[in-house]
């Protein structure tokens, strides 16, 4: 992480170890505002208080390994964000008017994707900030993966099975609470579908009746004008005199024909005149059947205008035509029968809501049994645990619960009662701790001193490690009211739980500082500041020193400095 204006910390970078650091330094070096750090990369409150005086705003920048494809990951990529060579970089600015601004991965997003990022990526166990396994819906997680497959195999088929009844209680919801809806629905297809079987329209049939209604409106007309086109063509019988086309194109005909033979292109002529002779025969032909086949009857114009009328009120209600309507008419009968099978369709799901209910009755059960054995073994597990972390009195248990609801809501049955149920079984998980005989479990947020709590979690912690995939761990105040022997067992166990995930330390004790695998040490500048080169990694001599100021307070002490090589000969042999 980067550091700059946040508290005493002008400008300073931590560079933590992949397995355990400690941080140390004297009371008020800054070694809190590494925390307050990590909780605003988190997502954690931006108290405008926390910029240094003088500056306009302080920002906090981490690099975070993260394996592609972790919920962490894809949840950044939703966001919009880029993986940095399997890194992800998070930046957080608070200004001193208090307005916050997040970046993850180079992209602008709300502050509150941070806290879903850690709820992955880190679990924080400090005096005032709890997190992690302090929701009772990660004690649940962490305790079925520290069952193993005794819980992940029935847990899997009951996550299938709970997806499908939501699935289904959903449609049968839909369907049961529209059913009038539903109901008018079909009663509106069915009247108009009747309408339009009751006419029985034809594919075109509005276009052609338009057409004949077109003739039959002007068969005078028509016919008047077919009569005269033929006289002009053909000639009028009763005018012998009169000139008609057919006579004048004949007799031009006859006078090329008598001289085609001595002119080729007075020839071609001859032809063509010909052949408009044989056309105007035609065309006078078709006149006369045209005349002759005009309907001019009323009647049928009358009939033909209704049958107009009957499509008209179909287009109107249907469809812009006949076509349009017919298409109406074939969806709204697959709709119908859709509909229509409404009835059954509630039937068949309220049959496999009622199986599923019962499947996950006897599912929810199995997870019961499988948490509750696991249960016992890990509460021993974190007790004894405990017991080397100068807790000798306490006992955690683990506490499995169901919550009864009334038989007509929506409940499963589980051991004879109807309980409540959700997408991981019916069982509510909840650590409890007991400090010292005679005192009642307590939820372990409230059964738990400050000092006490950062002890319990550590000792769950290494009991789950491996099992729960936070990989970061942050421990404030870890070593309170610790001292001798059991400030050993707790920097052992520190180092233990380092073996599967990083594990950062903010300490006062040098018996947990020397397991470290890297210490940094925060001091502060003669102005009273932390600058960049404040923070430092100590090695070798450096690093005695540190511990021999830890143990006595005086970095020169032969007598501190043989003890703070001991510690550190004991930490590396693990003796």
């Amino acid at each position: 992480m980067r550091i700059r204006s946040l508290g005493v910390i002008d400008d300073a970078v931590v560079e933590l170890s992949p397995g355990f650091t400690a941080v140390t330094g004297e009371t008020g070096a800054g070694k809190t505002m590494v925390v307050t750090s990590l909780g605003l990369l988190l997502g954690g409150r931006a108290d405008p208080a926390l910029v240094r005086i003088g500056a306009k705003s302080a920002v906090v920048e981490g690099r975070v390994g993260i394996a592609p494809g972790a919920a962490a990951a894809v949840r950044a990529e939703e966001a919009g964000a880029e993986l940095d060579d399997g890194a992800l970089l998070i930046s957080r600015t608070l200004s001193a008017e208090g307005r916050s601004r997040a970046h993850v991965g180079g992209r602008s997003v709300p502050v509150g994707l941070l806290a879903e990022l850690a709820d992955d990526l880190v679990a924080v166990h400090g005096q005032t900030d709890q997190q992690g396994l302090l929701r009772p819906a990660r004690q649940r997680q962490a305790l079925d993966r520290y069952a193993g497959d005794t819980v992940a195999v029935p847990l899997a088929k009951y996550t299938a099975a709970h997806r499908r009844l939501r699935a289904v209680a959903t449609e049968l919801d839909e369907l049961t609470t529209r059913a009038r809806e539903r109901s008018q629905e079909a009663d509106l297809l069915r009247y108009g579908l009747d309408e339009i079987a009751t006419a029985e329209p034809l594919p075109g049939e509005d276009t052609e009746l338009a057409a004949e209604a077109e003739r039959l409106g002007h068969a005078e007309a028509l016919a008047s004008a077919a009569t005269v086109a033929h006289a002009a063509l053909a000639g009028n019988p009763e005018d012998p005199e009169g000139v008609d086309a057919t006579t004048l194109v004949a007799g031009a005909h006859r006078a090329l024909e008598a001289v085609r033979s001595h002119d080729r292109e007075l020839a071609g002529l001859a032809e063509r005149i010909g052949e408009i002779g044989i056309l105007v025969a035609d065309v006078a032909g078709e006149l006369a059947g045209y005349a002759d086949g005009l309907d001019a009857d009323p009647l049928r114009l009358a009939a033909v205008e209704e049958r107009r009328a009957a499509l008209n009120h179909l287009t109107r209600k249907y469809g812009e035509d006949i076509a349009a309507v017919l298409a109406w008419a074939e969806e709204s009968a697959a709709r119908l029968a859709e509909l229509d099978g409404d009835d059954d369709r509630i039937g068949e799901l309220t049959a496999e809501r009622d199986a599923l209910r019962a499947e996950l009755g006897e599912l929810a059960q199995t997870l019961t049994d499988a948490r509750t054995a696991s249960a016992k073994r890990f509460a021993d597990a974190v007790t004894a645990e405990l017991a080397e972390l100068a807790m000798p009195h306490a006992r955690v248990t683990v506490e499995i619960r169901q919550t009864e609801v009334a038989e007509d809501a929506d409940g499963i049955e589980v051991g004879g009662r109807t309980v409540a149920y959700g997408p991981a079984g019916a069982d509510e998980v909840e650590l409890l701790l007991a400090p010292h005989p005679g005192a009642p479990p307590r939820p372990i947020a409230k059964g738990a001193s400050g000092g006490e709590l950062s002890r319990v979690m550590l000792a769950v912690e290494v009991v789950f490690a491996g099992s729960d995939p936070v990989p970061t761990y942050l421990f404030d105040e870890v070593d309170a009211g610790v001292g001798g022997k059991a400030a050993v067992e707790v920097g052992r166990r520190l180092a233990r739980l380092a073996k599967s995930a990083q594990v950062v330390v903010v300490t006062h004790l040098p018996q947990v500082a020397a397991f470290a695998d890297r210490q940094l040490l925060v001091a502060k500048t003669n102005d009273g500041s932390v600058t960049r080169s404040g923070v430092t990694v100590l090695e070798g001599e450096e690093r005695v020193r540190e511990l021999s100021r830890m143990l006595a307070g005086q970095e020169d002490s032969e007598t501190a400095r043989a003890h703070a090589e001991e510690l550190l000969e004991t930490a590396r042999t693990g003796s």
